[in-house]
């Protein structure tokens, strides 16, 4: 009887381990009731079919399906406001080079259900912590690298030409302009994550004036690539939210603590330097003066702030993601995440 009393207890034992990594995987809200079906509009494939037809019937085509992107896209994109509309389809449709990178977006993006499939999961979480939200349409077009993700005024624009695959044989003629540290990154794995980083930015929680310290912009771009952590498919992994290299993450995780000393070491979490601020917010190849050899990863200030929400959400499980985001006291999540990552010897 004992025996049995005892491996009745092992197998209880089991089950509640089975039950608690089930609900740790299980953890996401279940947005199968959410009703939303995201259909990308394909103004790249309508422009170029309109080539046949008289300038001006596909000017009031293109105008009347596309309202305020086309407008846009005439006068801000590919345009600077001082042609009309005829005018730049008849450059466009003469350009050999747009032709080719029209294309190669064509060939590398011939069908976008699985962006569409995962588009859709992404902004049903968002519905779910954000119910009000007004999901904008989607249209993809090119521009010849001008803007990767523009946002309108009831559009989100993909610039396909800016997401062909690290090797597309464009992007070394453009080094110049666009170098390798962002290029490399112009694939189609990021198109999701980079519409879900726009929208949060722009629409959802846009930079406030009064965060003018370097804590408060790391705690802010924290808590964005935070809620990037919950409405993205878990498969997305956080070299592509961030934009680093799985040499550069791992960099970041190996002297995460070495990092945190030389924040506080240097006393620039209060510093309001804006130039100084952006050694640690920008992009780059690097971070100057941080690691050897170049080594480092950039924008280092904002990898530190999402560390810090990660642990804070960690320490206060009953804080919700829509009191983080609404959270507007920095030190106050710095505070209560117990922050203090070990130092890295040698």
């Amino acid at each position: 009887m004992s025996y049995t009393v005892k491996y009745f207890q092992i197998y209880l034992f089991f089950i509640c381990l089975v039950t608690l990594f089930s609900c740790k995987r299980d953890k996401r809200p279940d947005v199968s009731n959410i009703k939303l079906d995201i259909e990308i509009a394909r103004f790249d494939i309508d422009l170029f079919a309109g080539q046949s037809k008289p300038l001006e019937q596909t000017d009031a085509q293109l105008k009347q399906k596309y309202g305020y992107f086309y407008s846009d896209y005439v006068n801000r994109i590919v345009g600077n406001g001082q042609f009309s509309g005829p005018e730049i389809l008849q450059v466009l449709y003469k350009d050999q080079a747009y032709k080719d990178l029209s294309h190669d977006a064509d060939s590398v993006f011939k069908d976008l259900t699985p962006i569409e499939r995962d588009l859709t999961e992404a902004f049903k979480h968002v519905l779910y912590y954000y119910p009000k939200t007004r999901v904008p349409k989607f249209i993809s077009f090119v521009s010849g690298f001008e803007v990767q993700t523009p946002v309108g005024d009831d559009y989100m624009g993909i610039g396909m030409d800016m997401f062909l695959g690290k090797d597309s044989r464009f992007y070394g003629a453009i080094v110049q302009n666009v170098p390798r540290y962002l290029s490399r990154r112009f694939s189609p794995e990021y198109v999701v994550p980079r519409l879900t980083e726009t929208f949060a930015r722009e629409d959802l929680f846009p930079e406030r004036d009064e965060d003018r310290t370097l804590l408060s912009k790391m705690i802010q771009n924290g808590k964005i690539l935070y809620f990037m952590d919950q409405v993205l498919a878990e498969s997305v992994p956080d070299s592509v939210k961030i934009g680093y290299t799985a040499k550069q993450l791992a960099w970041c995780k190996t002297y995460e603590g070495n990092l945190w000393g030389f924040f506080m070491e240097s006393d620039l979490l209060f510093n309001t330097d804006y130039q100084k601020m952006q050694v640690y917010l920008s992009e780059g190849p690097f971070t100057p003066g941080v690691g050897e050899k170049k080594e480092s990863a950039p924008k280092l200030g904002v990898w530190v702030g999402w560390q810090i929400v990660r642990k804070y959400m960690e320490e206060n499980p009953k804080v919700t993601l829509r009191e983080l985001m609404a959270e507007r006291d920095a030190e106050k999540i710095l505070r209560h995440s117990g922050y203090k990552p070990k130092i890295t010897k040698g």
